[in-house]
């Protein structure tokens, strides 16, 4: 069993890419399952496609278009406004999205497709110091 923690520095809303870090985490290490978690309640984790930056702007807008923030005259049912407009939203998204991941290593290499990079998705405005616990286990 192999643990540490990444500390990913984000810059407001979007995709923020970190594959080459998880990648660094899994070179040497036996077959087995690597789990990430991240450690906050307004971003997620999300395994998407790393070629086009369409993808990843689409992925933005239509998450704030679904959940816009809580200034937007259809959240005026929010009650829990008081840490910002974008506080609530993005504890919102993050109910949606996926808070933790699990990805299969072999080889020191996790098993991800061609075009699949794995991301922390900020859904504050605000740029953030976001955690993310890595666990590697293998079955001996």
């Amino acid at each position: 069993m192999a643990r540490e923690e990444l500390v990913i520095a984000t810059r407001g809303p979007g995709l923020h890419e970190f594959t080459d870090r998880v990648r660094a985490f899994c070179r040497g290490r036996a077959d087995g399952l690597l789990t990430l978690f991240v450690r906050h309640t307004s971003c997620s984790l999300l395994v998407q496609e790393n070629a086009d930056p369409d993808v990843r702007r689409d992925l933005v807008e239509f998450f704030h278009r679904l959940v816009p923030p809580a200034t937007d005259p259809s959240m005026r049912w929010l009650r829990h406004t008081l840490e910002g407009p974008d506080d609530m939203p993005a504890h919102l998204k993050a109910a949606m999205m996926p808070v933790s991941l699990s990805i299969p290593v072999a080889s020191g290499a996790p098993l991800l497709g061609t075009w699949q990079g794995i991301y922390l998705v900020e859904h504050r405005l605000r740029p953030q110091r976001r955690r993310v616990v890595l666990h590697f286990a293998t079955d001996g």
